[in-house]
């Protein structure tokens, strides 16, 4: 009998804007390079801690690293764009790239996880699937570069205890 992954849906479109003003936005222009991804991994670490934001830093740094690393290796041409987007009740992080196509969750085989393929899968489970593409660049509540897309993730903001001392 062969063993197969459950079939996910694609990733439906943000219909929801892409940032509230509130938004406090950073932005990191990633280089078609092998360093990429993890010069973008230590940038949203690096944000989010100083943020105080500790418990948001590892799946949105993994999930950063697959963003990144999926429009390195896919998407070829001048690199991506990345932004991350605090806000109080998430952090939102967005990566763009010149490529028109998708990102697909692959099929898993039935001798199980390969080398490579499992970044979505990743992405989907720490965000709870909460992500998604766009098939332009957002900027200040208009699109630009339609000729490319973005993919992006949310992670829910811990909430502040507002429990007092006596």
């Amino acid at each position: 009998m062969t063993e197969t992954a459950p079939s996910r849906p694609a990733p439906i479109p943000s219909t929801t804007p892409w940032l509230s003003p509130a938004a406090t936005t950073y932005t990191l222009f990633c280089p078609p390079l092998d360093s990429s991804p993890h010069i973008a991994r230590d940038f949203v670490t690096s944000v989010l801690r100083a943020l105080g934001l500790d418990a948001l830093v590892d799946a949105a740094a993994l999930c950063t690293s697959e963003l990144v690393t999926n429009a390195c290796v896919h998407a070829k041409g001048g690199g991506s764009v990345l932004w991350l987007a605090v806000e109080a009740w998430r952090v939102r992080v967005i990566v763009y790239d010149g490529d028109e196509n998708p990102p697909v969750i692959r099929e898993l085989t039935p001798g199980g996880w390969e080398e490579g393929g499992r970044g979505l899968y990743l992405v989907d489970a720490l965000t709870e699937g909460h992500w998604g593409t766009a098939a332009a660049l957002p900027n200040g509540g208009g699109l630009v570069h339609p000729d490319g897309k973005a993919v992006w993730f949310d992670l829910a903001a811990p909430r502040v205890s507002t429990v007092s001392s006596v």
